[in-house]
């Protein structure tokens, strides 16, 4: 019997760890990334579950049969720039068992070969959902050159429409989407995590700030049924009053190493990312000050920091050291990926305002890009940048 009375529920649809046609023989999984690499690129485009085309269009018809009328689902995206193991972090919430003969990871992981030639294995945005019902959202890297290698055209303007009616050029419009990508899981997602490379690297930081500053009238999934706007004329008919939906972040950082991975260097950053946050909606405590002594030892801190739940969570990931390195390690690749989906599945999001299910949300999250997409505040955002030159130049 379901929760809501009903008999005999549909059972969820099955999601295929490895992707049709693929399942032949165990031969496969010992070749490592570069084999599964190849694997990949066999495949038709019928076999994804590409949500966010490379036409920058959200396609929605691949992914709803895999979805059901659950309401008890949770949406998780990832966002940084190339190859600092967003997809890896993924396939351990997912809990993939790569090792198992024929199976392969649902999310591609950078190859040596992929690396060598500056590509990268994510387009758009690739989806996949967990046996627990957790929606896992893979974005395109931002910042990527390769990204813009692909998307500029002889004379520098875009080959893709970012913004609906403005012709940009290809740099400009690739600054632009990694910030559309941002609104769009922050919108859509219950959790965001946000990877950056290394300990120094500030410019996820700042790119979810500027996230924040522009998602503002940007509903979350469960509103625009009621809404239902066709162009950008009806913002202004957008749900108003309340406080305004953002997802979860967690920031994670890779690539550590290993004598930056200490209780004092995390304190440090972890008090930097407070700081850097305070008065943004992602930071949802209400700015309390504990009276903590400045002669508090910093394992202390350390450990107090971590349980905070009001706190923005923050996870520093070591490089991934060889398997014969006798090195010793403050903690280990594999046990900060843990440590990140234990946090991920332990935690609780915010909740959508309205109670909604996966095939809604899917439905609903293709009219929230549009929103994005149509946004007058992301539009006169991109009009400074334009008339300012203040984006990213190759």
């Amino acid at each position: 019997m379901a929760a809501d009375g009903s008999a005999n529920p549909s059972p969820a649809p099955k999601i295929l760890l490895a992707k049709p046609g693929l399942v032949t023989s165990g031969k496969f999984n010992r070749g490592g990334a570069d084999e599964e690499a190849a694997l990949r690129s066999r495949l038709s485009s019928i076999a994804s579950l590409n949500l966010l085309s490379d036409t920058w269009d959200l396609q929605i018809d691949r992914l709803l049969p895999f979805l059901t009328e659950n309401a008890e689902f949770t949406v998780v995206g990832v966002i940084g720039p190339p190859g600092v193991g967003k997809s890896t972090i993924l396939n351990e919430i997912y809990g993939s068992d790569s090792s198992s003969p024929g199976m392969m990871s649902p999310f591609g992981v950078e190859s040596e070969e992929i690396r060598a030639m500056a590509r990268h294995c994510t387009v758009g945005i690739e989806s996949r959902i967990s046996s627990e019902r957790i929606i896992l959202l893979d974005t395109q890297p931002v910042f990527s050159p390769s990204v813009l290698a692909e998307m500029i055209r002889p004379d520098g303007s875009s080959t893709l429409s970012v913004i609906s009616g403005e012709s940009l050029s290809a740099e400009l419009a690739h600054e632009v989407m990694s910030i559309q990508l941002g609104i769009l899981l922050a919108s859509i997602c219950h959790v965001i995590i946000v990877v950056s490379n290394g300990v120094r690297d500030a410019s996820m930081w700042r790119l979810m700030l500027t996230v924040d500053l522009l998602k503002h009238g940007i509903p979350d999934p469960s509103c625009v049924m009621h809404s239902h706007p066709q162009s950008s004329s009806n913002f202004d008919k957008l749900p108003q009053g309340g406080e305004e939906y953002i997802a979860t972040p967690i920031f994670v950082h890779t690539r550590i190493r290993d004598r930056d991975i200490t209780p004092r260097n995390f304190l440090k950053m972890k008090k930097a990312l407070a700081e850097c946050f305070r008065t943004s909606s992602f930071l949802r405590s209400e700015g309390q000050k504990d009276g903590s002594k400045e002669s508090q030892s910093s394992a202390t801190a350390f450990e107090n920091l971590k349980d905070s739940s009001s706190d923005l969570k923050l996870f520093l990931v070591p490089s991934q050291g060889k398997d014969d390195s006798s090195r010793p390690r403050y903690e280990s690749y594999m046990c900060a990926l843990w440590k990140i989906r234990d946090q991920v599945l332990s935690m609780s999001g915010p909740s959508f305002s309205r109670t909604i299910s996966e095939r809604d949300w899917l439905k609903n999250s293709a009219k929230i890009w549009e929103f994005i997409k149509n946004s007058p505040t992301v539009g006169d955002y991109c009009t400074t940048l334009k008339s300012s030159c203040l984006y990213r130049k190759s």
